[in-house]
């Protein structure tokens, strides 16, 4: 069983690498990702951590999204979510609108007190989702089913992983990264399976021989290459020439 902690880690790195999955999860079209960037936000001063912040890219009209992730009972999720909120407001006293998501593994999870705040909820201001209360996960988005993975118990999710590994190998068209949704769906098994190696999980979806194949082994290039190019301007802003940046990098000067 994983602890509240994976489960946040699993889902940080979920929306950070593959926001479009979180607004799908949502309801909006898969391009809202877009225009926005994802973050954990402390605030300052207290001992309030949200767990994940997706924040408009230069766009006063489109919603702050907060998201809760609750894989525990917690009488007080919303007070302290509201109070979560209205700090970071405060200090920060952004222009957008904003809205809260918290995503629950089921519905029996579920013990806060919404009476304080029941106008956020019937607003839809604050969205709640059960992730068992999805649909059949043959039937879901690819993104959303291997969220859905994350709450599988352990003697069907070895079935529904081989299906969602088979369908990022055979969709046409993929919207979500195959590399990064392949190295998800095995973070999440490693963290089902803690008695299993990673190379034994690797072996058993038969992960090992599509790390070698052509198209994988070409998007871990693309990735670098991104990495490389997204670090060129914090290199330029401490003070280095574009020659010694691009002998650092292994970058062609153009």
């Amino acid at each position: 069983m994983l602890g509240s902690q994976e489960y946040g880690s699993i889902f940080y790195r979920l929306f950070q690498e593959l926001p479009i999955i979180f607004f799908e999860l949502i309801g909006n079209p898969p391009e809202t990702a877009n225009i926005y960037q994802f973050a954990s936000v402390e605030i300052k001063q207290t001992a309030f951590r949200i767990d994940g912040v997706f924040l408009p890219i230069q766009n006063e009209e489109s919603p702050i999204y907060f998201v809760e992730v609750q894989f525990q009972p917690d009488t007080d999720i919303y007070l302290r979510l509201v109070s979560e909120i209205s700090l970071y407001l405060r200090q920060n006293k952004p222009k957008n609108p904003w809205r809260g998501v918290v995503l629950y593994p089921s519905r029996d999870i579920d013990t806060g007190d919404k009476e304080d705040f029941i106008e956020f909820f019937h607003s839809q201001r604050i969205s709640i989702i059960y992730l068992d209360e999805l649909g059949e996960t043959a039937s879901l988005p690819l993104g959303i089913a291997t969220i859905k993975l994350v709450i599988e118990e352990e003697d069907t999710a070895i079935n529904t992983a081989r299906e969602l590994i088979n369908r990022t190998q055979q969709t046409v068209n993929l919207q979500l990264p195959q590399k990064q949704l392949l190295e998800l769906i095995e973070t999440i098994l490693v963290y089902k399976f803690p008695q299993m190696s990673q190379k034994e999980i690797e072996a058993m979806f038969g992960l090992s021989e599509l790390k070698q194949t052509r198209v994988y082994q070409e998007a871990i290039e693309e990735g670098e290459q991104k990495a490389k190019l997204e670090a060129v301007p914090k290199l330029l802003a401490l003070g280095l020439t574009l020659e010694q940046i691009a002998q650092a990098l292994d970058l062609d000067i153009a």
